[in-house]
């Protein structure tokens, strides 16, 4: 990993924490680069039952780097042609589909401001936790910028096409208690407690049956967009193939033994 962004291995979960605390965490080639690499080597790794994005010094991730967009408006000399920000741009949003498709479940722990396309990369996850003071927002507005990194997608799909609209168009602030009202967050808690909050639910989420998740998650995210009669397709298949892993047939013979299962993640 790099010096911006850190990675912990432990107990099956991975974690990735960005490490720009001065800035709340907003990002940089360097974090974004390290991203990328680190999305598809952890979904490919069965060791790795769980991935965690958060952030460093109270913050989750502020977002671009505004100043830096502030310089380069001004040198257009070097600027880069059109096209090939547009295509720089897309590659790094990369990541919010690995954190969304993976197979295998992931999960954002906010303990503060989660902003623009911070607050896209928190969406991608399949769970959020935030402290209730945690403050969430789309931000784009207020510099003029359109969105990026999936937020429009996530946000139609997570708190409706109504509220994701008043979120972009007026850049509100939801603190972290009314984020779970809306559903925008599944748990908040209070800033204490965050932190072994976050751990005990990973831990939770880590012994799921990891494989199984995985077809889980392809399952919901083709219902999102296809018809019924394709994900019927899919879940025959998907099911098919989780009869035959070694999860099941354990949690089979736990249930009938009247004992609870212990999943590997195989």
């Amino acid at each position: 990993m790099t010096h911006e962004l850190e990675e912990t291995f432990a107990n099956g979960i991975a974690t990735l924490t960005l490490n720009r605390p001065a800035s709340r965490n907003s990002l940089t080639h360097e974090i974004l680069s390290g991203l990328a690499k680190a999305m598809p080597r952890l979904a490919q790794d069965p060791a790795v039952r769980l991935v965690v994005l958060t952030g460093k010094g109270g913050a989750f991730c502020a977002g671009g780097d505004v100043k830096g967009f502030a310089q380069r408006a001004n040198d257009t000399a070097n600027a880069p042609s059109f096209e090939h920000s547009a295509q720089m741009l897309r590659d790094r949003m990369q990541v919010s589909q690995w954190l969304h498709e993976m197979p295998k479940p992931t999960l954002a722990v906010i303990a503060g401001p989660a902003a623009g396309a911070g607050l896209s990369l928190a969406l991608a996850c399949d769970m959020r936790i935030a402290s209730d003071d945690a403050k969430l927002t789309t931000a784009f507005s207020k510099v003029g910028l359109s969105g990026d990194f999936g937020g429009s997608y996530f946000l139609n799909h997570i708190v409706g096409a109504a509220k994701a609209r008043e979120m972009y168009f007026t850049a509100q602030v939801i603190l972290g208690k009314e984020a779970a009202r809306i559903g925008l967050v599944h748990r908040a808690v209070p800033a204490d407690q965050l932190t072994q909050a976050a751990e005990a639910w990973a831990q939770e989420l880590a012994a799921l049956p990891t494989i199984a998740v995985g077809y889980m998650k392809r399952n919901l995210n083709a219902a999102m967009r296809n018809p019924l009669s394709d994900v019927l397709d899919l879940e025959a298949t998907h099911m098919m193939r989780t009869f035959e892993t070694q999860d099941h047939k354990s949690a089979a013979q736990a249930f009938v033994e009247k004992r609870a299962p212990q999943f590997q993640g195989r």
